[in-house]
């Protein structure tokens, strides 16, 4: 590895300057980031959910109180 951070002694905006690089970093290598099998799966059995309307459409604000919630 060429260059480890310890970042425990990071500041709060450092570790986020340095989370958006490895980010950006990450992102460009596009052709890598291969879904596994089983996503494939999973979209085609929420689609089929949503269609037979067993799925409930959530805005981003009401997903986050519902997950917090299920798992407190």
């Amino acid at each position: 590895m060429q260059n480890v951070i310890d970042i425990k002694h990071l500041t709060r905006d450092e570790k986020l300057k340095t989370m958006e690089a490895l980010w950006e970093a990450l992102s460009t290598e596009e052709e890598l980031l291969i879904s596994p099998a089983w996503h494939k799966t999973v979209l085609r059995e929420t689609e089929a959910d949503f269609k037979a309307k067993k799925e409930e459409v959530l805005d981003w604000g009401q997903a986050k109180k519902a997950l917090r919630k299920r798992f407190k």
